[in-house]
């Protein structure tokens, strides 16, 4: 399975998460971490806060309607795992972000921005298990 290169799409994409974060910590004072945002909305810390989080969590889901109506075609997306899997790697994923105090939008958008220790550690353990994992299942599992 091979890995589709997209430089300009890919900054594009790295240019609004960075523009949102800022917007978010300059209107709010809040961090951009995608888990810590879904998790305050399910498990409801603050009814004042509920207001901003639903907005973020709706542009998210929101978004790839806003590219149709503007190009005419849906993000092209391949996920070559099966709907079961998606949402244990969902759980993992949660639990992983539970532990670590935080997620990887969370330590490596806004904590390395922000010079903070914990995300100077949490982001290299983060890209190291990853490439961990992509070797096992690649190449050890035959994934």
């Amino acid at each position: 399975m091979g890995t589709v290169f997209t430089p300009f799409a890919s900054f594009g994409g790295g240019l609004l998460i960075g523009l949102g974060a800022v917007f978010l910590m300059l209107g709010l004072g809040r961090i951009f971490g995608a888990t810590g945002i879904l998790s305050g909305t399910v498990f409801v810390e603050s009814r004042e806060e509920m207001t901003w989080r639903l907005a973020l969590i709706a542009g998210m889901v929101l978004a790839p309607g806003l590219i149709f109506a503007v190009t005419g075609s849906m993000p092209a997306l391949t996920v070559p795992v099966s709907p079961a899997m998606i949402v244990v790697g969902g759980v993992i994923v949660g639990l992983g972000a539970s532990l670590g105090s935080g997620c990887t939008s969370g330590h490596g958008v806004c904590g390395l921005s922000r010079l903070s220790i914990r995300s100077l550690v949490a982001v290299p353990t983060f890209m190291v298990t990853g490439a961990i994992t992509v070797f096992l299942i690649r190449h050890v599992f035959g994934g």
